[in-house]
């Protein structure tokens, strides 16, 4: 009985928006909005908490750097890393979600990321 192939990588077999020492950017293929993009560090690494120094430090520099430039002037981010299975991560190469938010895209936004365990999105009420 043989194992299933993991299917290929895509942010190492896809090409990026743009490349940096020791990153990558990407569209994301199913955002959540216009914009939502992904950085990804170049080495293949499951695990946010597997990078090296430097090249945690580019993720966020780069979404800092994409944030402040963006000329869709979009009122919010979210910025977001699944770290395992457990926490939705689908893709085992880490990559950091930025995604641009506007005022009225939901009903209420308060809770942000919160929104992944709902039951507990809601504090503000207690």
């Amino acid at each position: 009985m043989s194992a299933t192939p993991e299917p290929p990588c895509p942010f190492c077999t896809n090409d990026p928006l743009s490349t940096h020492e020791f990153s990558k950017v990407f569209l994301d293929k199913y955002p959540v909005s216009p914009g939502h993009r992904l950085i990804v560090p170049k080495r293949h690494v499951a695990s946010l908490f597997e990078l090296a120094p430097e090249e945690y430090s580019e993720l966020f520099t780069i979404a800092r750097e994409l944030a402040t430039s963006d000329r869709s002037a979009p009122d919010g981010w979210n910025l977001g890393v699944n770290v395992g299975p457990a926490a939705g991560q689908t893709v085992m190469h880490v990559h950091v979600h930025l995604v641009p938010r506007m005022l009225g895209d939901v009903p209420d936004p308060r809770g942000g990321v919160r929104w992944v365990v709902p039951h507990h999105a809601v504090y503000w009420t207690d």
